[in-house]
């Protein structure tokens, strides 16, 4: 480093040469870019002039005015202490320090300084600033020993509003964070312990206890994702350390069999998803958000399968704990379009609307069953074939082969038998042609009829006045003689 800075010199005019030299234009070049708010750039010049002259106690005070610019107090600490030992009638130093170990709660020491202040002959200012920063710690004192007492004593709200106004002054302080922390835990209020624990991880470098206690905060709220987040960071400070070790294999193993749950859902495996969130609950089964996670999902996984008489109970119990979750209510109500409960899919798809109020697809799932049980008081191919929604081809042709049998009009001698079969007969043939049509089957699906005139808004069809007295008869208006094929 010196041999560079000589080397620099000449280039630099009307600047000092020499190891003095050189260290009072780092001074200078420091103060000149911390005036300018270009902290990094000040702290290096600052670090040369340091290293330059070890005794230079102003070297350490603006290398300790940048620290504390850039919001690094603990850095600024040792700095301020070696200011004070190289020049003890240094004031402001004192003072700063003073304050730096009152934020930090070390109040004995902050004491200590600030008495020393008040007597070296300060300015009023100083004087001041001195004797009401000395009041504060005074009160700060008396109140530390109550919250320790309301602890002890387990009155947790006592404890955690004492704490609240010795940290308002010792923001720093990672004992009293980590009480108030616990009083927390303690009165339920998690997302708040959260808070503090998060501050004194980075208040104090080596907080493993912290990361270990985010992490098991995190689980039990049932997020597993931040959980194996805080454990990492216990075990990267100490591989070894044995509660983060055995909670993270437990963390490891969930969070691992969640995702392949999900990934399983993704790939529309929905039995084995179904299999694997089953073992979620099985890893866990203390820790109720987990089970109600799986329980969720093996919903939303039943209904996709199209198994929705599995799925109703299993939906219905997670709504018993969380009556307002929109994905459950949304998977529910398309459970009951499936089997065909159509007031109890609007109800629920209601009061998703109710709580999510924007949501296409809770819009689409209302008006699709609204049309469904309107088509359900009147035609409904399904019922005429006698098969459910999620019926095959395979099936809805073999339904139909035997009722075509069972109504076929030649079957019927009685003339008013006969008029009742050809319409009944009509009907399944009317079913067999919509459900085995892919285009046809999806627009009934939807709510339309597609032997509906009026739904068809016109458009043509060959059945089309089978049931009017316009239009086709295939049976004539004399004896019937229509052969029908099965095929």
């Amino acid at each position: 480093m010196p041999s560079v800075i000589m080397l620099c010199c000449p280039r630099l005019s009307g600047v000092k040469c020499g190891r003095d030299g050189v260290v009072d234009n780092h001074m200078e070049m420091g103060k000149k870019l911390l005036a300018a708010g270009q902290l990094a750039d000040a702290l290096s010049h600052f670090h040369a002039a340091v290293d330059g002259d070890p005794n230079n106690y102003l070297a350490y005070y603006r290398r300790a005015t940048v620290f504390l610019a850039m919001g690094k107090s603990k850095s600024a600490l040792p700095d301020l202490s070696k200011v004070i030992e190289l020049k003890p009638d240094f004031t402001s130093a004192r003072l700063q320090r003073g304050n730096l170990l009152l934020k930090h709660g070390k109040l004995d020491e902050a004491e200590s300084d600030f008495k020393k202040v008040l007597k070296s002959n300060p300015t009023d200012k100083e004087e001041k600033e001195a004797q009401s920063q000395l009041t504060k710690s005074d009160e700060i004192q008396r109140l530390v020993v109550e919250a320790h007492s309301s602890y002890e004593n387990k009155d947790y709200v006592t404890a955690a509003s004492q704490l609240d106004t010795i940290i308002e002054t010792c923001n720093w302080d990672v004992r009293s964070r980590e009480m108030r922390a616990e009083c927390f835990i303690q009165m339920g209020e998690m997302w708040k312990a959260i808070s503090d624990l998060k501050a004194t991880s980075k208040l104090r470098n080596d907080n493993t206890q912290a990361f270990y206690k985010l992490s098991t905060i995190y689980y039990n709220l049932g997020d597993h994702e931040m959980s194996l987040n805080e454990v990492r960071e216990c075990l990267k400070l100490d591989p070894d350390h044995k509660q983060c070790y055995s909670h993270y294999k437990l963390v490891k193993k969930l969070n691992k069999q969640i995702q392949s749950a999900e990934e399983l859902i993704q790939e529309q495996r929905y039995d084995d998803a179904v299999s694997k969130y089953e073992a979620v609950m099985k890893t866990e089964p203390n820790v109720h958000h987990y089970s109600l996670l799986a329980k969720q999902r093996i919903c939303h996984a039943l209904v996709q399968g199209q198994q929705s008489s599995r799925a109703i109970p299993v939906c219905s119990e997670v709504l018993q704990s969380d009556p307002q979750n929109v994905n459950v209510l949304k998977d529910r109500a398309e459970a009951y379009v499936q089997e065909e409960q159509y007031e109890e899919a609007i109800k629920d798809y209601e009061t998703a609307g109710q709580h999510s109020e924007n949501d296409r697809q809770i819009k689409e799932g209302l008006e699709k069953a609204q049309r469904l049980l309107k088509q359900s008081q009147k035609r409904d191919y399904y019922k005429i074939l006698g098969v459910k929604r999620t019926a095959q081809k395979k099936e809805i042709i073999k339904a139909y082969r035997k009722l075509a049998q069972q109504w076929h009009p030649d079957n019927f001698q009685d003339p008013e038998e006969k008029k009742a079969a050809e319409k009944k007969f009509i009907d399944i043939a009317q079913a067999k042609e919509v459900l085995t049509d892919p285009d046809m089957r999806n627009k009934f699906d939807r709510g339309e009829d597609p032997m509906d005139p009026e739904s068809q808004q016109g458009h043509h069809h060959p059945f089309y006045g089978f049931h009017g007295s316009q239009g086709f008869n295939p049976f004539g208006s004399g004896s019937f003689n229509f052969k029908f094929g099965f095929n």
